[in-house]
């Protein structure tokens, strides 16, 4: 949505996306550098006006990543967090330094609980640390972000001071984070109008939200914080991050867009591009979207009840207060079979929201004649299930050859496993309690790794005896958490996959080292 006359009368809120460092912290939602940039194309191309694209001081691989972003990001600013410490202060800078505009963000806590027990510092200090760390981060670039960590367990006069100290000190943006998801609207409110009313200096920064969702309420406070004076909203594709996740952006900008009159203010938000959001960041952080999640779930514009349906025959306005296509989800399913060809293929591909280079469109081109020889009619869902699934594997060290199940009634149930480790074949054969144990049991054998298998499901793609089974898969070793999805007509096939795709990604190497102290 762009500014126009319609919108003079509202106030702009810029959207701070932070799926690829707030969302990459959800256990198992480690991305690969191409899923990123990935990702970030999809924001910068929806109209996202900031990208967060990392926290560089947690490892090279985290470094390397913003700095990817930075150069390859177009439109948007591109943010690098950093904790109130020189080291990581200059290390951000270096950084963002690659990007068209760059923004350092740091934070520091400021909730009694933090200084108590986690920072070990007396508020004088902490006025310190601020005054001291935002001047060293604007004397770097001229777009600064300060964040007060655990703001909504903060004592309102302190924290007006350590606002007030942000602000002289340079910063351009005050976060106020609910960084446990602590607050209720009324409150986050009333935080925000009178931290801005009385704050010396106010009106020289833009005020931003950040909320996480441990009570079900990111959404709900994100949006009393903007009607108390935040102009900016910091949120994640399908709602990813920390623990129960941050509010999500599809949800903050279709609310503001479609309560329009009770919320006079607008995003330059491209809504039409949301649900091919929903489904890059899906296939690259292996994270699936539940069937009711609202706005890009698999239900939101589906209708069941023999009332709703009759009403959506008649007048879709009695039960929709959105139209499919005003999030880019695309009402027309049954088109494709195996008598498609190439053109009509990448044609499909573009009007559910993907772009493949050319190996990318060949190895999917193949595994979509495959499924529709094998499988009577390939719907929308399943194109999506088959191009994310091969999203999600680009760059496996471990991949499935071939691989044969042998189950009996009460009887022995036996893998016989084929796969290339880094482009070598190993065969194995492994039995277990029952079929998918057998084939877990193999590749740990043939992989030589042993994870702990943290979740294992089973979902059908569409309806019907031939639907796809999308499998998920998520595995824990060495303090790490990955997880994997795959989808095959064969649910043995498909489960096989997923746990390989875990594997690949648990065994990537990653810092964390300065993973415990993050912002929000």
């Amino acid at each position: 949505m762009s500014a126009s006359a319609t919108q003079s009368n509202k106030d702009r809120v810029f959207i701070f996306d932070t799926t690829l460092r707030d969302g990459e912290q959800s256990p198992g939602a480690t991305m690969t550098l191409e899923e990123k940039l990935q990702v970030a194309d999809a924001l910068d191309e929806m109209g996202v006006d900031i990208i967060e694209a990392g926290f560089p001081i947690a490892s090279v691989g985290d470094f390397e990543a913003v700095v990817a972003v930075a150069k390859h990001v177009k439109k948007a600013r591109v943010a690098g967090l950093a904790r109130a410490i020189t080291a990581d202060i200059d290390r951000a800078g270096e950084a963002v330094r690659h990007a068209q505009q760059g923004r350092i963000h740091t934070f520091v806590s400021t909730s009694p609980i933090h200084l108590a027990h986690q920072m070990k510092k007396t508020e004088d200090e902490v006025i310190e640390i601020i005054a001291r760390t935002v001047a060293q981060a604007r004397n770097l670039i001229d777009d600064v972000e300060w964040s007060a960590m655990d703001a909504t367990r903060t004592p309102l006069e302190f924290l007006k001071r350590c606002v007030e100290t942000a602000i002289k000190a340079g910063a351009t943006t005050i976060n106020l984070p609910d960084t446990v998801g602590y607050a209720v609207p009324e409150e986050h409110f009333k935080m925000f109008k009178d931290i801005i009313e009385s704050v010396p200096g106010a009106d020289k920064a833009i005020f931003s939200v950040h909320c996480h969702d441990d009570l079900g309420m990111a959404v709900a406070n994100s949006l009393a914080g903007v009607a108390g004076g935040a102009r900016q909203i910091e949120c994640t594709i399908n709602g990813l991050g920390e623990r129960a996740g941050n509010a999500a952006l599809e949800e903050v900008v279709m609310a503001l867009r479609t309560r329009g009159d009770a919320m006079p203010y607008y995003t330059e938000i491209e809504t039409t591009q949301l649900s091919r959001a929903s489904r890059i960041v899906s296939a690259a952080s292996n994270f699936p979207v539940q069937y009711n999640k609202a706005i890009v779930g698999k239900n939101a514009f589906a209708h069941e009840s023999g009332i709703h349906q009759d009403g959506m025959l008649k007048n879709a306005e009695t039960y929709e207060i959105m139209t499919p296509a005003s999030v880019g989800i695309k009402e027309t399913t049954l088109v494709m079979g195996k008598h498609s060809g190439r053109a009509a293929f990448k044609d499909k591909l573009k009007e559910l929201g993907y772009e493949l280079g050319d190996n990318a469109f060949q190895e999917a081109f193949v595994r979509f004649k495959d499924l529709a020889d094998r499988k009577k009619h390939v719907y929308d869902a399943d194109i999506v299930a088959l191009v994310d699934d091969e999203v999600g594997s680009v760059g496996d060290r471990i991949r499935l050859v071939d691989m044969e199940v042998v189950s009996k009634t009460g009887g022995t149930h036996k893998c016989n496993l084929v796969v290339t480790i880094d482009g070598e074949q190993t065969a194995v054969s492994y039995e277990g309690t029952g079929s998918v144990d057998a084939i877990f049991n193999a590749i740990k054998a043939a992989s030589g790794q042993d994870p702990h298998l943290v979740l294992y499901a089973v979902d059908g793609v569409t309806g019907g005896t031939d639907a796809q089974a999308s499998a998920h898969v998520r595995l824990e070793m060495n303090g790490r958490i990955a997880s994997g999805n795959a989808a095959e007509p064969d649910t043995l096939v498909a489960s096989a996959r997923a746990y390989l795709n875990a594997l690949n990604r648990v065994m990537i190497e990653r810092g964390a080292s300065a993973q415990g102290a993050l912002a929000g």
